[in-house]
């Protein structure tokens, strides 16, 4: 009764999130599943259709609008911030990191470009699949000279998976990891191209380790579309003289510290005096 395009929520996990039915297909033994991405939610997933509940249009508006106004809040906050800072330059003008973003997911991806532009930053978005990009981001990076770099998509502990450590248990975090290591091998300094990598349920220490400033999940938990929008934004607005607040930096995130972390980075953000009246 399920099919492509239809809104649903698992039993199973007592309905907590809501997914788009990406497919439905039939297993070795007969059953049919139905796999799954998270409309707000980086993650991906597969369900047999009997675990699965049919959401109205009304579940899914109160659905959404539980999380654009946290979202709402957040940007808020970052606007207000911003005012106030750019008060303080007086005369100076601000030229802040740019960023390219590699993502997994085209749906989310473009939902993040629109978010990039609402913040005042420059941002360009290339769609390329997890297991793509260790292959394609050198060239990427030789191709579009960036401050910071954004690799997100989808990722996940696969089913039975009990080793936290090890890279086989999960969707695609060796695939991030070995993104980031193809750009640190284009650009070995974190202070002069900053990286944020990975997705939900992430390998956290395995990303940093390979030589990403900050990455998804310490506590392997899902994080939101906008986590990475949210903590490029900080890094692209902190003055190049400044070391990124870590604190601040994750509490702008929707998910916390629970779903982000990193290491002490630069700030990307660069002044210029005087400011031109045209």
């Amino acid at each position: 009764m399920f099919q492509e395009g239809d809104i649903v929520a698992r039993r199973s996990h007592r309905q907590d999130i809501y997914f788009r039915i990406i497919r439905v297909e039939t297993s070795l033994n007969g059953e049919r599943y139905a796999v799954l991405k998270g409309i707000n939610l980086r993650l991906l997933a597969d369900a047999p259709l009997t675990d699965l509940v049919s959401k109205s249009m009304l579940d899914v508006a109160h659905y959404q609008r539980r999380d654009s106004r946290e979202i709402y809040q957040k940007l808020n906050l970052v606007v207000h911030q911003r005012k106030v800072n750019q008060q303080e330059q007086g005369e100076y003008f601000e030229v802040p990191g740019r960023v390219v973003h590699l993502d997994g997911d085209e749906e989310y991806l473009s939902q993040c470009l629109k978010t990039y532009k609402q913040l005042g930053l420059e941002a360009k978005g290339i769609c390329k699949s997890e297991t793509e990009q260790p292959n394609v981001i050198y060239q990427i990076l030789k191709e579009n000279p960036t401050d910071i770099l954004v690799l997100t998509g989808h990722d996940g502990l696969l089913s039975g998976k009990k080793d936290f450590k090890s890279l086989d248990s999960y969707r695609s975090s060796r695939n991030f990891v070995e993104s980031v290591q193809e750009a640190r091998r284009f650009q070995p300094n974190k202070d002069a191209l900053v990286i944020f990598a990975g997705a939900c349920q992430s390998n956290y220490e395995a990303i940093l380790e390979a030589g990403a400033n900050f990455a998804s999940s310490p506590k392997r938990m899902l994080i939101h579309a906008f986590d990475p929008v949210f903590i490029v934004e900080r890094i692209a607005f902190t003055p190049i003289d400044r070391m990124v607040s870590l604190k601040e930096i994750i509490n702008h995130t929707i998910t916390g510290t629970d779903g982000v972390g990193g290491i002490e980075t630069r700030g990307q953000l660069r002044r210029g005096y005087p400011r031109s009246p045209y």
